[in-house]
Formats: structure tokens, C-alpha cells, sequence
């Protein structure tokens, strides 16, 4: 699982992709005979699944199965799926999941296609590649006899996993409801994942520069990546513009990613009709939060929502926020306040809810909980604002640099918690004139810091004068205290989006500016 808590970018995606091994296509290995871990005993093996190409060798996928103690075919047990983040492997040590088998649930963690010891290539969650992996290993766990089965061909099944281990669960929870009617998972527990891969690498078509080159980095040693999305990626970052297919000779990343993610499922108007517990990083510069209220918002039914809890933490994907100065800080208030623990305790009480059918006394059931940048709890039932604020005129100089501007929007004790938005009338006279803006807090303009650590972009491609626009804001939650005041912050330059700001140096004035505000009642 990729940790939630702030690692430098060295260690946290470039060391997990040189520790990968190398990719094979080879024939499955025999799997290892049995071996006792304590009380735990251990599995470790490969099966077969679809070829990297048509008529091509079958491609291994490699597993460990965790089977608990007391487990038999008398008594069965509720099995958790469970695989890694971007770069990384899966979990062979009992000891690392050694809370879930204590709790009585068998765990199957699997290497993912072009990772660890399984061959061919990651397709970054493509139903084609990936979705045909899980629903082999579905089948292998199906046919354990100490596994409860609630049908032919039907485990009683979780998952688990963060990032890249988040993105499997939603790809096999939805391929299974699309092939088969229904999902074959009966709850998932996916963290800090995306919705939608080209809006969180790129939102409005402005990359992610250093997510972009980190992913790169991390599976050029082991070679995971198809040759012509590892391009892509450095022509994203080299040009500025998210690879649409529409440079000479340029690649396409938008149709590659087009079906890999919960929003292409959404689309085409499926949703989830089971028990999510969702966790988000507040702080998370890859997957932000409104990724994770996308997937709440639009991945599930109503009534799958009244049964599921959205968890937002201080941590994620996150980098040092430098320019536009941000915070650091990494907790979890809102799994405390619901289960006395960390995200892994309380999703053992959301399993033994759903899976096992216990009264486990957990609450916050159909709502949404967000921690704070001072490590407090804010929950609510919707992330709309509530508020307008007219801010009047907001002008930002952009190019290659420049300082940032705070304008001020309401002045402290306030409590926000939601996905905030800005409306005006935008004149940028140059060409592919690009600000970037969010929500900053402090006692003035001079000290005011981003809240969570985000920006998302204003992208004007050709130069306009008075238009009307409407800007996402990032989705933050935050108790702005008396004496100071929430900002409207705009800037020409972000550290997550380095390079990307304006191509020539110019001026982004907007005009008649109101900022809707997710307001919340004290």
C-alpha cells in the first residue's frame, strides 16, 4: 500500500520503481508449497491471465494467500483483496497484514501486471489488461474451500489498498458489474485513488510536471510501462500540454486513459450498489480531494452511499509545497473520531459491519468527514457551497514567474468544508496564458498559506477579453479562527505544476469575481 504520510519523491515513487523486478512474460511458476507464519499459513503463487497482445503467451500474475487461523471449510472466512501502489510489489510478510488475519479475514495481496514478480506491462488499470487480472484471481479465490461463498463463482469479497491499490478495486468492482450485472466485491476500502487519470495528471489539460516525470522515473528501471505512454508522459511534461493526440507525431494519453478510471464507468451511467469506504488525502497533490468526492458523488447509487463513509486524512501523494507556500502536517482525526484509530482500524470495523454482518457500534454512515489543517474532524452531508462572496477585480501577472496575490474573501471564525468555485469575467491577452488558484488563510495577504496544499489552473489557449468563466477551486476543509482571514490566492507559478505556468509573460485579470464558498453551519 503506498504510505499516506509525506515522502520526499526520491524514496516514495523512484525507489519503489528500481526495487521492482524486472517484467516477464514467461510461463507461471509452480507455486511454493505452503509455509506456516505463526498461526498464519502462507501461499505464494501464479496463475495465467490475458496475453500483452493477441495470439501472444498468456501473461503470469503473482500472488500470496494469507489464510488465517482457525480458517477451514466448516468455517469459512470473508477473504480481502489487497495489492500495492505505483512501483511497488506485493505483501509477502503475514506480519504486515497480521491486523486483518487477526481479525479473521484471509487476504490475497497480488503483484499487478508489469510489477514484481507478474509479467507484461502496466496498462495503468485498462479493463483490457488489468480488469481481466482481477477477475482471474476472483476465480482462484472463488475456489478456496475455507473461503465463505455467497454463490458459484462468488467469494465473499473486500479490498483493499491505497493509490495505484485503490485503482484495481474500482476497475474490478466496476468490470464485474458491467460484464455481469453486478459487482463481484462486496465492499471496498480504496484510498487515495482517482477518478478521473487525465484531470488528475493534468486538469484543464496543464500537467501535473513533477507527478508526470515521477511516474516515469519510477517504472523506467523495471521497464513496466508500454514504450509509448512512458513518451507520453515526457512529452506532456516537455511541452506543457497533456498529450492529446493533436501535436505532429505526438502521442495521445487522453484516449489511452480514457476507460481506466471510475469516470468512463460513470459516463455511461453505471454506479456502485455496494458499501465504500472511501479515504482521500486532503493534502494529496496527485489525487486530490475532489477525485475522491467524484468517485462518492457520481461512482455510487444514493443507496450505496447511506451504507458507505467517506474519510478525508492530512496526508496522500504529497511533495514539499514551497511556491505557493502551503503546510505541512499529517493526521487523521476523522478515522480516530469513527473508530479510536488509524484509516486500517476503522476499516476492519467497516468490514466487520459489511462483510460479516456485526454490530460494531461504527457511526458516520452516509456522510462525509474531512479533516482540517489543524487536525480536527469536520463532517457533513454535502460538499456544495452555500455561500457567494463578490471579491471584486483578482489580477495576477503570469509567465515564468512571480509572486503570488491573496485577495481577501470573509474574515474569520468561518468554517469551510467542501468544493469551492470562482466565478468573473476573464481578459488574458496572450497565448496559452495559464494562473493557478486556491484558497489560502492568514492573519494577511503576507502571510497567507495555500490551505491544502492545492492549486488547480485557469488555461486560456487563445487571448480573450471579458469572458465568462467558471473556476474549479480545490476541495478543502478548513476552521479559519478569529483574526484571520481566507484568501483567494492567485499565482503564476506552482510548485506541482513547475514549468507549466504561462508561455510568455503577460497579465490574467478577472473581473466581477464571486467565490462560492461551502459554507458550514457551526
Amino acid at each position: 500500500m503506498t504510505s499516506r504520510l509525506a515522502l520526499p519523491l526520491a524514496t516514495a515513487l523512484l525507489t519503489a520503481g528500481l526495487s521492482a523486478a524486472p517484467a516477464t512474460s514467461a510461463a507461471p511458476a509452480p507455486a511454493a508449497p505452503p509455509t506456516a507464519a505463526g498461526k498464519v499459513t502462507v501461499t505464494h503463487g501464479c496463475l495465467r491471465s490475458a496475453p500483452e497482445t493477441r495470439g501472444g503467451a498468456p501473461v503470469k500474475i503473482c500472488y500470496s494467500v494469507f489464510k488465517p487461523p482457525r480458517a477451514t471449510a466448516k468455517r469459512r472466512v470473508p477473504m480481502l483483496m489487497h495489492s500495492h501502489g505505483w512501483g511497488g510489489s506485493r505483501t509477502k510478510d503475514p506480519a504486515a497484514l497480521a491486523a486483518f488475519t487477526r481479525a479473521g479475514y484471509g487476504v490475497i495481496s497480488f503483484d499487478q501486471r508489469g510489477w514484481g514478480e507478474s509479467g507484461g506491462k502496466a496498462h495503468v488499470e485498462s479493463p483490457a489488461y488489468e480488469g481481466k487480472d482481477v477477475r482471474a484471481l476472483v476465480r482462484l479465490v472463488s475456489r478456496l474451500r475455507w473461503v465463505r461463498q455467497d454463490g458459484r463463482g462468488d467469494p465473499r469479497l473486500g479490498a483493499i489498498g491505497g493509490s495505484y491499490g485503490g485503482g484495481y478495486q474500482l476497475l474490478g468492482a466496476f468490470e464485474s458489474l458491467r460484464l455481469r450485472g453486478k459487482p463481484v466485491f462486496d465492499a471496498l476500502a480504496p484510498e487515495i485513488t482517482w477518478h478521473d487519470l487525465s484531470q488528475s495528471l493534468a486538469p484543464e489539460g496543464v500537467t501535473r510536471t513533477e507527478w508526470a516525470l515521477g511516474l516515469s522515473a519510477a517504472a523506467l528501471p523495471s521497464q513496466a510501462l508500454p514504450e509509448r505512454v512512458y513518451q507520453a508522459l515526457i512529452e506532456g511534461a516537455a511541452t506543457g500540454q497533456w498529450p492529446d493526440g493533436s501535436l505532429p507525431g505526438g502521442q495521445d494519453l487522453v484516449s489511452f486513459f480514457e476507460r481506466n478510471g471510475p469516470k468512463w464507468h460513470a459516463d455511461h451511467g453505471r454506479r456502485l450498489d455496494i458499501p465504500v469506504l472511501l479515504g482521500q488525502g486532503t493534502t494529496d497533490t496527485l489525487f486530490p480531494l475532489q477525485q475522491g468526492l467524484a468517485n462518492w458523488q457520481r461512482g455510487l447509487t444514493k443507496r450505496a452511499r447511506k451504507h458507505s463513509i467517506f474519510v478525508g486524512y492530512n496526508g496522500g501523494h504529497v511533495l514539499p509545497n514551497l511556491l505557493p507556500a502551503g503546510i505541512d502536517v499529517t493526521s487523521d482525526p476523522c478515522s480516530r473520531r469513527l473508530a479510536g484509530g488509524d484509516f486500517r482500524a476503522l476499516s476492519i470495523r467497516f468490514f466487520d459491519a459489511r462483510l460479516k454482518g456485526r454490530k460494531t457500534g461504527l457511526r458516520g454512515w452516509g456522510r462525509i468527514h474531512l479533516a482540517t489543517p489543524s487536525s480536527t474532524c469536520t463532517t457533513v452531508r454535502s460538499v456544495a457551497p452555500t455561500r457567494r462572496y463578490a471579491v471584486g477585480t483578482v489580477a495576477t501577472t503570469v509567465g515564468p514567474a512571480g509572486a503570488p496575490v491573496a485577495v481577501p474573501v470573509v474574515k474569520g471564525p468561518v468554517r469551510v468544508a467542501g468544493s469551492p468555485y470562482l466565478t468573473g469575467k476573464v481578459t488574458a491577452l496572450g497565448l496559452e496564458n495559464r494562473a493557478f488558484y486556491g484558497l489560502a488563510v492568514g492573519t494577511s495577504p503576507a502571510t497567507a498559506r495555500l490551505v491544502q496544499n492545492n492549486v488547480l489552473p485557469l488555461r486560456e489557449v487563445s487571448p480573450v477579453t471579458g469572458v465568462a468563466r467558471r473556476v474549479t477551486l480545490p476541495s478543502v476543509a478548513v476552521n479559519v479562527p478569529a483574526g484571520q482571514t481566507l484568501y483567494l490566492l492567485a499565482t503564476a507559478v506552482s510548485d506541482t505544476f513547475v514549468t507549466m505556468g504561462s508561455r510568455t509573460p503577460g497579465v490574467v485579470i478577472i473581473d466581477d469575481t464571486v467565490v462560492s464558498l461551502p459554507v458550514v453551519r457551526r
